[in-house]
């Protein structure tokens, strides 16, 4: 009899091993978002660390408001639609035990997000320059339909981040200026799915209980949390020649602590005298995510007098992005001494296995100067996934993409004010998604949930952005 209840014991903690498990949240370039200026989004981004066309170089290269003479402003707000669902004919699930999950493809999972931002400069002096920046440098939204196929690997995710960023620049006089900012990031986050019970199910019938499939309700896992985190930008800029010029900028990583509370739905127990039973359990938690160092390299070159090309890349450290854990703040919590053990950690409540890799960014933009308050612009750009193929998720279902935009400046003459306008399209191909459950050291955890399906995506994105000079 004691025996048996060490097995029932057992099986309870093998069963919620499978079942407690957050994965991440990402684009193809992380969770980093581009949409920061419709001016520079106008040429993709093209050559930002050295054409300081606004006060929106404060974000790209604080060093360029060394070239920007009195006071400026500029603000405005881009549109983010990315489509992504399952591709019809696509996608398959297994519980725990084995059995086929029933359901639907999810729908799209991904509704138009929008991103404002506001940057200002001031000439101090002859040689020095500050500024300041708000904007939303990280983010997602994705919700799938409450009877998606993979609903017990992925639901809700949510990720909001807001940065405040004052800085500074100095310059020689001579067309080489220095800058530095501080970045003081606020950010919100909420992970969510559904729970299977059917591995806990299989153990106990293992230990010899009438425990037949279905006993166990469905649970529900939501884990939400905030935290401050700073992180310190950096520029350089040189004007090679009057026609050329080069500029290059930094950002340090950091690593957010997103404390909060993990609340389990329906998280089954067993005692001696009670039997079985499920309850909503809570425990606090913590999702530590890291946000990498970047650094970018630009170019500006003015073919004509009405043409100028612009060019860039950016590396980001992607890489330290090893695993998104779930992590408790409490001392042999109700959660995490039961699947801390399974996944190698007795201080997780749950471990997602992602591995991610550096990246690249490549840019190429060109503006054509048509008259004195027309502009007209273009861009392209090559965007590298961080995401490893062997760890996609269902809530990392996206790849490589590439990036085409068309811009409009208009600068009324004598008035002081600028408007600019850009779109552009994001072109992905198809994303195969294999998902399964793993410890810490990569290792598949007991059980055979798994998610299988093919992915399509596509997005595109719009701004409009007003700047003044004083």
């Amino acid at each position: 009899m004691f025996k048996n209840k060490v097995l029932l014991k057992s099986a309870i903690h093998l069963g919620i091993l499978s079942a407690v498990a957050v994965p991440g949240v990402a684009l193809a370039g992380g969770f980093s978002l581009n949409e920061q200026s419709a001016s520079a989004m106008g040429v993709a981004n093209a050559g930002t660390a050295a054409n300081p066309e606004n006060a929106t170089t404060v974000f790209f290269n604080p060093a360029g408001m060394s070239q920007l003479s009195g006071t400026n402003m500029s603000f405005g707000a881009a549109v983010l639609n990315i489509d992504a669902e399952l591709k019809d004919g696509t996608g398959s699930a297994r519980r725990d035990d084995g059995r086929p999950v029933n359901g639907e493809s999810g729908g799209d999972i991904a509704d138009p997000a929008v991103l404002p931002n506001f940057y200002i400069t001031h000439e101090v002096n002859d040689w020095l320059d500050v500024g300041f920046g708000l904007n939303a440098p990280y983010g997602l939204a994705a919700d799938y339909e409450d009877d998606f196929k993979g609903r017990f690997f992925a639901d809700e995710t949510e990720l909001t981040a807001i940065s405040f960023s004052p800085s500074f620049a100095v310059n020689d006089g001579n067309g080489f200026s220095m800058g530095a900012g501080i970045n003081i990031i606020y950010a919100e986050g909420k992970l969510t799915k559904f729970q299977d019970y059917s591995g806990t199910e299989a153990q106990l019938r293992s230990a010899g209980q009438t425990v037949p499939p279905g006993t166990l309700r469905d649970g529900y896992a939501d884990i939400e949390g905030n935290d401050v985190a700073v992180t310190f930008s950096f520029g350089m800029l040189w004007e090679l020649t009057e026609k050329t010029q080069v500029g290059f900028s930094g950002q340090t990583g950091t690593e957010l602590e997103l404390e909060g509370d993990a609340e389990i739905g329906n998280f089954p127990a067993f005692s001696p005298t009670a039997g079985l039973s499920q309850a909503t359990v809570t425990e606090k938690a913590q999702v530590p995510l890291e946000i990498p160092e970047s650094i970018t390299f630009g170019a500006r070159h003015r073919l004509t007098d009405s043409v100028t090309l612009l060019a860039g890349a950016t590396w980001a450290k992607w890489s330290r992005f090893e695993a998104l854990d779930v992590e408790s703040r409490e001392d042999n919590g109700p959660v995490s001494s039961r699947t801390g053990p399974g996944l190698g950690d007795d201080d997780l409540i749950a471990h997602v296995s992602e591995n991610w890799q550096d990246t690249w960014q490549a840019n190429l933009g060109a503006i054509w100067q048509t008259s004195p308050e027309w502009a007209l612009k273009a861009g392209y750009a090559w965007d590298e996934s961080p995401v490893n193929d062997e760890f996609r998720t269902a809530r990392i279902p996206s790849g490589d993409r590439e990036w085409l935009t068309l811009g409009a400046q208009y600068a009324p003459a004598r008035s002081g004010w600028t408007v600019d306008l850009a779109a552009g399209v994001l072109l992905f191909d198809d994303e195969e998604v294999d998902e399964q459950n793993y410890d810490v050291n990569d290792n598949p955890t007991p059980g055979q949930a798994r998610f299988q399906g093919t992915y399509e995506l596509d997005a595109w994105s719009a701004g409009v952005q007003v700047s003044r000079k004083f």
